[in-house]
This record gives C-alpha cells, structure tokens and sequence, in this order.
C-alpha cells in the first residue's frame, strides 16, 4: 500500500474520521501484544518499526547480523517474507527463490547470513535453531507475540517520528506507541529530526544512528542527472538521500510498497530515461524484487541501485546490548 500523505501531518479531518477505526485497531493490537510468546532454543533479537513501513528497519537488521558475526556468532534471519506466496518455514535459497516466492527483504538479508522465511514465527525459529543458527535476528514481527524475544530494538526515523500519532488507519501506528516502547529494550534513532526525539525520550536506552550512501555508488551517480524511481514505505526518503549526495533528481516515480513492476512501468521508465538522457536509479529492495522476471530484465540492467549501511554513534553500546542477549 502506499502510505496516505496525511499520516506524516499533523492530525487533521481525515484523521480525525478515521480515529474511531483507530481506537479499535489499536485495543486489538495491544491485547494482542500482552500475550505470553513461546521461548525459542537460541536468544532472539527482533528488530521492528512502530508505523507501518518507512523507517528503516531492514538496514538495522543487516547490522544487527553483521555485528554478530563479528563477535563469532551463527547468526539466521526469520522473517515472515511479505509479499511472497511461500508459508514456509523454509530456509531461503537465493538460487532458487524470487521475491515472487519470498518477497523483497529476505532476497536483501540472505547477502549477509542465511534466512527462514516463515508465517509461523514458532515453526520458523525452531528451524533456524535445526539449521545451526545459535542467535536469531527477526526482521520485524515486534508486535507479533507468537515468539519470545530477548532483545527488541524499536526502529524511528528521527525526521517523521511517528507521523500524526495516530493508529492505522488514522495514522501510521502499528499499536499504541506508549505499550510499543514499554516492550522496547532500546530505540534506534535513525538521522536527526526533533519529532524522533521526542518519541523516543522516555525510552530506556537510545542508539542514534546514520544511513551512510556507499562511496563508489555516490561518485558514479554525483552530478548525473537522474530518472530516481522505488516501491518502499517512503519513497520520498530515498529521493531525498539521492539529492543529499549531489544527485541531480530530474525525475522520481514514487510507487507503493512492495509495488510488483509491470512490463508497460518497465517500458515507461525506460523510454523516458532514453528520451531524456537520464540515468535510472533505485533502491536494492526493488531491484531485488526484478530478479528472476525476464520482462524486467531490461529494467534490471539499465538501473543504478544506492547501496547504504547503517553506522551506529556508538558502536560499543550498541555491540554491549547484543552481547546481553
């Protein structure tokens, strides 16, 4: 879906309107997240977003991971794989499967550790757990109750925060945000912004941390002029990071969330960046989510990608509450 303009404003009528749907939504969604989750053979470290899409949790998962390698762990990913038709729990085979199978996140993770794409979080970390893993990092699932977690790290982007405030559908909240942060170890705050930090000051413990643009990416894509294009929670944050670096953003397509690229899009965007000699670019997870369609190898090919990681302001700290786990 893609995320309505007003849940980034302040609350307004449409809000408004919207906020008994939201009252009811929520009081579910907490309910839901008191439940007693089930303990899982190794630690379990989740990483998850308050609003729905957008803040940055996949490049805190791929660090999280990275971390634990570097401290000798066997670190597995469990995700849900949105937007693939597998149920799993399967271990993801990056030869074999495509983001029509397993959607675009997992395609993103398995360059880094190995990845079980499971809608039951239970049968999926049991089979991490069978496949070696000795630490699990869940990419989302925060406000799912089925799996006992160790640690939870609530991703916030420090610009938009939570938006207006209000639950889905009035707003972007997945639940309320004060039950959301009391079942929070710790707050990553992604950029700077003052509406982030307000979210997250009665938080019990705060790790600011920046996007950083890969260099080589950035010195082959300075100074072009650039037909931008992605299908994420914020499309908006990627064109803008584009802008940040020197990229000349001639024109951007703004598409939803774990958008499925048609042949005639593919055609569009490719005659237009021919008519006008512009340079296209997109973000890994729509690139990831080409692969394997013979109709969008073409589009696949011709497309720059922005490599970015996340760099933590301290990193001890943040390697400190791992080791807790």
């Amino acid at each position: 879906m893609r995320a309505p303009a007003f849940w980034w404003q302040a609350p307004g009528l449409c809000s408004a309107a919207l906020a008994p749907l939201g009252a009811i939504y929520g009081a579910i969604a907490g309910a839901r997240m008191r439940r007693a989750g089930v303990r899982a053979d190794v630690p379990v470290i989740c990483v998850g977003d308050p609003t729905v899409g957008g803040a940055g949790k996949t490049p805190v998962a791929l660090a999280v991971a990275k971390a634990l390698i570097a401290q000798g762990k066997r670190p597995y990913f469990l995700t849900r794989g949105y937007g693939g038709r597998e149920q799993g729990p399967l271990v993801l085979n990056p030869a074999k499967h495509s983001a029509a199978d397993v959607g675009d996140e997992p395609l993103l993770l398995a360059a880094v550790a190995p990845v079980v794409v499971s809608a039951d979080r239970v049968a999926g970390a049991r089979l991490a757990a069978q496949s070696g893993a000795d630490v699990i990092v869940m990419d989302d699932g925060f406000q799912n109750p089925a799996l006992e977690k160790n640690i939870s790290l609530l991703v916030v982007d420090a610009r938009s925060g939570v938006g207006n405030g209000r639950i889905f559908p009035a707003g972007p909240l997945r639940a309320p945000i004060e039950q959301q942060l009391a079942r929070a170890n710790a707050i990553v705050l992604i950029g700077d912004g003052e509406a982030g930090e307000q979210v997250a000051r009665p938080a019990r413990k705060i790790l600011r941390a920046t996007i950083v643009p890969d260099a080589d990416a950035v010195r082959a894509l300075k100074g072009k002029p650039l037909l931008a294009y992605a299908g994420i929670g914020r499309p908006e944050k990627f064109f803008a990071t584009l802008e940040s670096i020197g990229g000349n953003v001639a024109e951007r397509r703004a598409f939803p969330d774990h958008h499925a690229f048609s042949t005639a899009e593919a055609n569009d965007l490719l005659a237009l960046a021919r008519g006008r000699g512009l340079t296209l670019v997109t973000t890994g997870k729509d690139l990831a989510r080409m692969q394997g369609n013979a109709a969008l190898g073409e589009l696949a090919q011709a497309s720059r990608v922005l490599p970015i990681t996340l760099q933590f302001q301290d990193e001890q700290s943040f390697n400190m509450l791992l080791t807790s786990a």
